[in-house]
């Protein structure tokens, strides 16, 4: 965890980021804990390399549910992303029965817009300057957010 969340490439994961190995620890402890985490290991070495959410509010709609991940880059292009989210899909689908999952991802995070493309997922839109983050010199700095989505109904037809 601290491997790729101690530099985080995307802002909008600057609020996980860990300074140190007990920074880390403690981390651990309180994902797992929480049930809207799910951690992704190698099969062969338990290795975690990234980990998944999903949560759901019950607002609007108990039904609808925001997925997300973050991956440590050394492990991108193996096809982890895909098996583990689509697992996720399978698991919020068919064991929570959700009808409908969205993710937020960053205009300029090609390699997460195309996962959700691969998994069947649909822009929906764009949001302008939707979040802000302050930069490493202190600056805001407003990002544009694209809104994908997947009911159930569609998911089935492509898994």
């Amino acid at each position: 965890l601290l491997d790729y969340l101690s530099s985080p490439r995307t802002p909008c994961f600057q609020d996980e980021t860990l300074n140190s190995v007990e920074d880390a620890v403690d981390e651990v402890c309180r994902r797992a804990k929480d049930p809207s985490q799910f951690a992704v290991c190698l099969k062969d070495t338990d290795l975690l390399i990234g980990h998944l959410f999903a949560e759901n509010s019950g607002e609007p709609d108990a039904n609808t549910w925001s997925v997300g991940w973050h991956f440590n880059q050394r492990y991108e292009g193996y096809g982890y992303a895909t098996e583990s989210v689509g697992a996720l899909f399978k698991y919020l689908f068919n064991v929570k029965q959700a009808r409908r999952l969205y993710a937020y991802v960053e205009d300029y995070n090609l390699s997460s817009q195309r996962l959700c493309s691969r998994l069947g997922m649909r822009q929906e839109g764009c949001f302008k300057e939707f979040v802000s983050f302050i930069t490493d010199e202190g600056e805001e700095r407003y990002e544009n957010t694209v809104v994908y989505a997947l009911l159930k109904k569609e998911f089935k037809s492509t898994s």
